[in-house]
């Protein structure tokens, strides 16, 4: 996301701290959806919210790689 502070990963413990931020931010941010699908009952709408918030955070694992290469 666009509005997110820079955040240096020098060994793993700044790693799972980013790693715990990032899905703290997705679960707020994509998890409320996920909960209105699941309430609603609606099959097609769980699937579609699980997904996008699936891709999330597979958005931000890749986004910590890409960084990561780009080191090298």
């Amino acid at each position: 996301m666009d509005n997110e502070e820079s955040m240096t990963i020098e060994n793993r413990a700044n790693f799972a701290q980013w790693a715990i931020e990032r899905a703290r931010a997705i679960v707020a941010d994509q998890g409320g959806n996920l909960a209105v699908a699941a309430r609603d009952a609606n099959d097609e709408q769980i699937a579609e919210t699980a997904n996008a918030l699936g891709q999330a955070i597979v958005d931000a694992m890749l986004e910590v790689f890409d960084g990561l290469m780009s080191d090298e």
